[in-house]
């Protein structure tokens, strides 16, 4: 999942609004720059001068040049988590997982070119590609986990230390294709939304698509 709201973040203190800004200001230069130039051509004094930083601010945030153009809202993920397990108790999972999601996506409207942009840098270079489906498997078995908890609060899914495929393995059957279906969910509506222009809000069609998986995926009436 990418550009996302930073509206009810946690740690919403002056401090961590301004880290979350120049991290978002440094993923969108290096997005802009990726589109125009090529990514293989942008460096990370490029991408520093086009959000107004230090190459030294640069590395406080990202570890590689290419971590800058994978993930635009690192933090979406957590947030997404924390606002599942603070949902009434009363919301099915489904339920309170749309809503959770629908929450990060009210503003993303307003990014539909950065969206669009990060979409083509991706599919232009293949290992970018493939480092963004790495970051998306952490985050769907991070949220998968917190399916797993919300649905039987207090036992641990996992021993703290255990690798990334030990936790999947660890997990049962429906937190993790709840999980992969919200990922998948995401990715379609983007795609759908981008692809008509002016015709229906994102949030909408997210709606619409998790409303078609909690029918069944019924087939279209002719």
């Amino acid at each position: 999942m990418q550009p996302m709201s930073e509206n009810g973040a946690a740690g919403g203190g002056l401090r961590e609004r301004k880290k979350r800004a120049t991290r978002a200001a440094l993923a969108e230069a290096a997005i802009r720059l990726a589109a125009e130039h090529g990514a293989e051509k942008v460096t990370v004094e490029a991408i520093s001068a086009a959000a107004g930083v230090s190459v030294r601010t640069f590395f406080n945030y990202f570890d590689t040049r290419d971590d800058a153009f994978v993930v635009i809202d690192a933090d979406a993920g957590a947030r997404i988590r924390q606002a599942l397990l603070d949902a009434p108790a009363g919301l099915g999972p489904m339920e309170a997982l749309r809503e959770a999601i629908s929450a990060e996506l009210a503003e993303a409207e307003q990014q539909r070119e950065l969206w669009r942009l990060h979409t083509d840098v991706l599919n232009a270079s293949p290992h970018l590609l493939v480092r963004n489906l790495g970051a998306h498997m952490a985050d769907e078995t991070a949220l998968a986990e917190a399916i797993a908890a919300r649905l039987r609060p207090g036992e641990p899914v996992a021993a703290p230390g255990t690798g990334a495929e030990e936790r999947r393995r660890a997990l049962e059957l429906y937190p993790r294709l709840l999980a992969a279906l919200a990922g998948t969910a995401v990715r379609v509506s983007v795609e759908h939304w981008c692809s008509r222009e002016q015709e229906t809000a994102f949030p909408d069609v997210f709606r619409e698509v998790f409303a078609l998986l909690a029918a069944g995926l019924p087939a279209p009436s002719a």
